[in-house]
């Protein structure tokens, strides 16, 4: 075999979230869309903000469309990149400059880069369970060695076995709040801890712990629940931002990454970043959507939708018997297999048209993730069909 062992491991077998998408579509082909109730991929289903729409039409219409369409600098337009430090030392009293911007094809790409910039071969990168189940590609893409940090029966940090997982090969630690899969927002409590940690085992270690805060769901919080900015917390922080949520613009990948000017070594960093950008081909993320971003760097989609979802949908679920984590942020709903078994959740599930993702490889057992980032009335006519499973369970008498 002349290919590649790795890659075609990875073509082969898609993630569970994707065979489920697909699955989808397949069975919707088949008996209707409307009585599919698919609740697998986190594709916003709120329309993006009017600014950005009005913003792509006044850029369609302006007449520089050969510097629209082009070439940016690698890392991204300086006055882009502007922009984006501008917004963010004003909404967290930061210090970044332009220099500290590199723009990325979403957060995919933005953790990507950061984890190529910083992690050598066998080094070690600790993730929080539950975790997006692409981390164990990216982590291993870059040589590095995924270790699995056990959460506390709130699923918010358990912060003896993070300690416990700290060794003299820990390179980075990886942090996403709110949470892909439970929308769990992790506390300022719990975040200072998990930096005072990091900075006694980087003096215990003599080398550095970067802490990678990787947050496509910043904006998409309830109420006013806090999710505090880590740049502000741990020094050798590099944020990792995508505007798939916040701007409903998922398929229109950008994003950016944000270096701490603070990190030690910050600027040699940034160009370890570039560099990485340089050699997975991640350079000059799309012209069009950088102007976009700059036209709409302070717009935000009305989340009033998600919140309804998902009230509609804890509300019902906990009547009817199931054990859910009731979500601060994103738009998942994490719900704990009734018998313990994920996989035997989904596939019951599935008799019934409904489709969840069981959790199991996001690093714990025994819960499925619901995205209710769809239309208010698939939630509604989908609750028959849970009903009905939580009858089979013996959750309803």
């Amino acid at each position: 075999m002349n290919y590649n062992q790795n890659s075609y491991a990875l073509g082969s077998k898609r993630s569970i979230i994707r065979e489920i998408f697909e699955y989808s579509k397949v069975r919707a082909s088949q008996i209707g869309a409307e009585n599919v109730f698919d609740f697998s991929l986190g594709n916003p289903s709120v329309e993006p903000p009017k600014e950005v729409i009005d913003s792509i039409k006044e850029l369609l219409a302006s007449e520089n469309q050969t510097l629209l369409h082009g070439y940016t600098s690698a890392q991204g337009d300086l006055s882009v990149r502007t922009a984006v430090a501008d917004n963010i030392n004003r909404r967290f009293n930061a210090n970044v400059t332009p220099n500290n911007i590199y723009m990325t094809c979403g957060a995919a790409a933005s953790l990507s880069i950061c984890l190529k910039a910083v992690v050598n071969q066998g080094d070690e990168c600790i993730v929080f369970a539950p975790f997006f189940t692409e981390y164990r590609v990216f982590v291993q893409n870059a040589l590095g060695e995924l270790v699995i940090s056990n959460p506390d029966k709130d699923l918010q940090i358990d912060l003896k076995d993070f300690e416990s997982k700290i060794t003299p090969k820990t390179k980075a630690v990886i942090i996403n709040s709110p949470n892909n899969p439970s929308g769990v927002v992790y506390t300022e409590s719990v975040i200072k801890s998990v930096c005072d940690i990091l900075r006694k085992k980087q003096a215990e270690h003599g080398n550095i712990i970067y802490l990678i805060a990787d947050e496509p769901y910043r904006e998409l919080v309830y109420g006013d629940v806090f999710v505090p900015y880590l740049m502000n917390y741990y020094e050798n922080c590099m944020v990792c931002y995508s505007y798939s949520k916040s701007l409903s613009l998922p398929g229109e990948r950008i994003g950016y990454i944000a270096v701490n000017p603070q990190m030690t070594d910050s600027q040699n960093v940034y160009l370890a970043i570039c560099g990485a950008g340089r050699s997975l081909g991640y350079v000059c993320a799309p012209s069009l959507f950088q102007q976009v971003v700059k036209k709409c760097i302070d717009a935000k989609v009305n989340i009033d939708a998600y919140k309804k979802n998902r009230d509609l949908l804890y509300t019902n679920l906990t009547e009817f018997g199931y054990d859910c984590v009731k979500p601060d942020g994103a738009f998942y709903l994490f719900v704990k297999s009734p018998d313990g078994d994920a996989y035997s959740f989904y596939e019951k599930a599935k008799a019934k048209e409904i489709l969840v993702v069981p959790c199991d490889d996001f690093g714990v057992k025994g819960y499925v993730r619901i995205a209710y980032c769809v239309d208010y009335n698939r939630i509604k006519n989908s609750l028959a069909g849970f009903e009905k499973l939580a009858k089979e369970y013996g959750l309803i008498k």
